[in-house]
């Protein structure tokens, strides 16, 4: 008795599966790129210029900020009190370059901390200017 052999290599994939591994990448692809970039509130940055530094120039008001207190130009100022004073202090600067106001903050300082404090500058018509690192200049012997 001879045994029939079976020459039919071809075999096709189930076509059921290629329609949800569609589905899923789309899905997949879908999800990767409707990420939205954070927004806050717009604050307008001053630029730098290249120009000499003027003979004239007016001196810039200094707030830090730490975790429980509030300073202008060295000076503590309670929280209540500092939308108040930042007010009065740039009461009579007509020009933007005079109403700059450098922030410096220390890096334990809460968000909303930090947002109530700028806010209340940009309501007292100040320019928020942020001071992130001091510049040395070291001479070696």
């Amino acid at each position: 008795m001879k045994l029939r052999r079976n020459n039919n290599f071809l075999i096709e994939p189930a076509s059921a599966a290629t329609g949800d591994i569609a589905f899923n990448l789309i899905v997949f692809f879908l999800v990767c790129a409707s990420t939205q970039p954070d927004s806050g509130r717009k604050q307008i940055l001053p630029r730098s210029e290249n120009q000499q530094k003027q003979t004239e120039q007016t001196e810039n008001l200094e707030v830090s900020i730490d975790r429980n207190s509030v300073s202008v130009n060295t000076e503590k100022i309670p929280l209540t009190d500092f939308p108040s004073r930042i007010k009065r202090k740039l009461q009579g600067k007509a020009k933007p370059e005079d109403r700059i106001v450098v922030v410096k903050s220390t890096k334990d300082v809460p968000y909303h901390h930090w947002i109530a404090i700028t806010g209340a500058i940009e309501e007292g018509g100040g320019v928020i200017t942020l001071q992130l690192e001091e510049e040395r200049n070291i001479q070696v012997p």
